[in-house]
């Protein structure tokens, strides 16, 4: 593992990393029983931003920081009551002058020592822009290229990290639901109103999305993911509008065969079937889309991931 990667070490100008306003409470040390100090007292996180086009932004780091002299990504101590996504957006952006607008996040890969973690947040760079150094961490601030990145001295942890970052950058997580299928599977009155059924559907898969996909859920570890998101609606649901970072389309004819064509697709797309998981109980459905490489879960499995 990369445990001793992430031991940080106070620079001797530590108390003007944020030259103004108050420090956060995070803004302390964890110390192990062995007496390795990690810094943030809620743990920390790290911004991947990946620029297709460009490649990965990069932190040339300060010589008086930890491990000064080598590249690795911005990031620093999460602050109270924040989430690990927020606080490397937000350490990005007072690092870097990185647009949190201009990212869409796709998953985190976290290091967790028991009694404190690293939170890597991998995010797509949506609209270019240009990183500024914002803050004494940074000598240089650049875009390199995925195949380059091993080329640059690079900060202990994140060299070690970073194979498994790297692969999950070509990973591409697309979950597809038969709607129809799901409201179904629960008595609850949903035929007294099919369109309002499904729009709850698309609120609640939402909620589900945005808080990140449990990698367990997936048959992995250590990580989350902020898949694709596509539901196929058919009949009088038609009219039901998609959410943020849900698609919703609309079966002109037979959902099945519209679910079919949305896993043809997506796998067309992506690297790899495997990533494609559609999400229904029927049978004869199940083997369609199997047969062109996608995973299937019945809807009980997204009912339980729902709660």
């Amino acid at each position: 593992m990369w445990k001793a990667g992430w031991v940080t070490i106070e620079p001797p100008n530590f108390t003007h990393r944020r030259p103004t306003g108050p420090r956060d409470p995070g803004d302390a040390w964890v110390v192990a029983d062995t007496g390795e100090r990690y810094w943030g007292r809620f743990g920390a996180a790290g911004l991947l931003a990946h620029d297709p086009a460009r490649g990965i932004l990069l932190q040339h780091r300060v010589s008086w920081s930890h491990f000064g002299g080598t590249w690795g990504i911005p990031g620093g101590a999460r602050h109270q009551h924040e989430d690990a996504v927020a606080a490397a957006l937000r350490e990005s952006e007072e690092e870097a002058g990185s647009p949190p607008a201009a990212l869409r996040v796709r998953a985190t890969s976290v290091l967790d020592l028991d009694i404190w973690t690293y939170t890597t947040v991998i995010a797509r760079v949506a609209e270019p822009f240009e990183p500024v150094i914002a803050d004494p961490e940074s000598v240089e601030l650049a875009w390199v290229p995925v195949d380059d990145v091993d080329a640059r001295a690079l900060h202990p942890g994140f060299g070690e990290a970073w194979p498994l970052l790297r692969g999950m950058l070509e990973r591409h997580p697309h979950v597809i639901v038969d709607a129809a299928n799901v409201v179904g599977s629960r008595p609850d009155g949903w035929w007294r109103d099919r369109a309002g059924a499904a729009r709850g559907l698309v609120d609640e898969v939402a909620r589900w999305r945005a808080a990140g996909v449990d990698a367990a859920a997936l048959g992995e570890s250590g990580t989350s993911w902020f898949p694709a998101v596509t539901l196929v609606v058919e009949g009088q649901a038609r009219g039901v509008v998609a959410a943020d970072g849900v698609e919703v389309i609309a079966a002109a004819g037979s959902g099945d065969d519209a679910i079919v064509d949305a896993v043809a697709a997506a796998v067309a797309g992506r690297a790899s079937a495997s990533d494609i998981r559609v999400v229904t109980s029927d049978r004869a459905l199940r083997g369609r889309v199997e047969a062109l490489g996608a995973t299937t879960h019945g809807a009980g499995w997204l009912r339980d991931q729902l709660g």
